[in-house]
């Protein structure tokens, strides 16, 4: 096994059990990839026909409108300290249907991957019973995830959306841009910065008001 494949075995095996062969199939059948930052993984309009499973290094997948402005969908990265990853860059829509993506994918650091196309995908499917149950595990998951982002925009407001944001994804502050975080909380930047001092201001209220 080569490995380059290791942190995406480890990955797999944490939900299935993967025989020698399998984890040989998968070994010889990916490609590792190193890609500059700024580069496109997918430009909006094409079809999405490779999954990127995050070694090292961040990316963001974003939407554009009809008025050019973008609103980042997710963070894409596998720091080791992070609570939560999003190691896969993909738009699994277009990768599963063969549409052309809505969606764009940028790197925002120099990035190390493992790239599967969907011919590769597709055969190991077919040849490991293990890595398609696994495979339908990722897609149930990112459905959930999906969901859940989908209602976060549609149900709460603007600071509502950034207060969830530092209870359960504040570490990206310290990956990502203020620009990509407040396109991300659907907000402009300067909104951001508003709803961030009405927030540490009213925070900074309540401590005082425990020692009067």
């Amino acid at each position: 096994m080569h490995d380059f494949s290791k942190p995406f075995l480890d990955l797999v095996s944490q939900d299935v059990i993967l025989d020698t062969e399998t984890k040989m199939l998968i070994s010889d059948n990916c490609k590792p990839v190193r890609i500059r930052k700024g580069e496109l993984l997918l430009n909006a309009g094409e079809i999405c026909k490779d999954i990127f499973f995050m070694v090292d290094g961040r990316a963001i997948s974003y939407f554009t409108d009809y008025d050019g402005k973008t609103t980042t969908w997710f963070f894409h990265h596998s720091q080791p300290w992070a609570p939560v990853k999003n190691l896969f860059a993909v738009d699994y829509r277009s990768f599963l249907s063969g549409a052309p993506s809505n969606m764009s994918i940028q790197t925002t650091s120099e990035l190390s991957a493992i790239k599967f196309s969907k011919e590769v995908v597709d055969m190991l499917i077919e040849d490991s019973d293990s890595f398609a149950v696994w495979m339908r595990k990722l897609h149930e998951r990112s459905l959930i995830v999906a969901y859940d982002r989908i209602a976060t925009l549609l149900t709460l407001t603007a600071t509502e959306r950034y207060q969830k944001f530092l209870n359960d994804e504040a570490y990206l502050l310290d990956m990502f841009s203020n620009y990509h975080i407040a396109t991300y909380l659907h907000i402009t930047p300067q909104s951001l910065s508003r709803i961030r001092k009405r927030v540490h201001l009213s925070d900074d209220s309540h401590r005082s008001s425990r020692f009067v």
